[in-house]
């Protein structure tokens, strides 16, 4: 529901087609994590629990339409889109953010920073 209100706030829709999911034996695996609000997503996640979250956050409408190579997505409205992944371990204290960029990182969009 955060990245929902955010993205909302900011004048942005979050597509539905897609979510994010859990990391275990199988890269993708349950449960889903979808990113918007008056999903039918249940459960809380467990200390130990690894997973995604994803969004992908549209200029426009938050419908996306698949070309015909069966792969590519594309928003309905023709307007731009961005997504970006982390990878998320629930601990007994909160949760660790197993994608954060770390102070070595090297800094190779050194504009974010300015």
């Amino acid at each position: 529901e955060v990245i929902n209100r955010h993205a909302l706030m900011s004048g942005f829709s979050v597509v539905k087609s897609y979510c994010g999911h859990g990391i275990g034996e199988l890269f993708h695996c349950a449960p889903n994590i979808p990113h918007y609000a008056k999903n039918k997503a249940v459960g809380v996640m467990k200390a130990g629990q690894t997973f995604t979250i994803e969004p992908m956050i549209n200029a426009g409408v938050w419908r996306d339409r698949t070309w015909p190579d069966g792969w590519t997505a594309v928003t309905a409205d023709g307007k731009r889109s961005a997504q970006f992944e982390h990878t998320l371990l629930v601990t007994e204290t909160g949760v660790e953010v197993l994608t954060a960029r770390l102070p070595s990182s090297p800094n190779v969009l050194p504009w974010l920073n300015a």
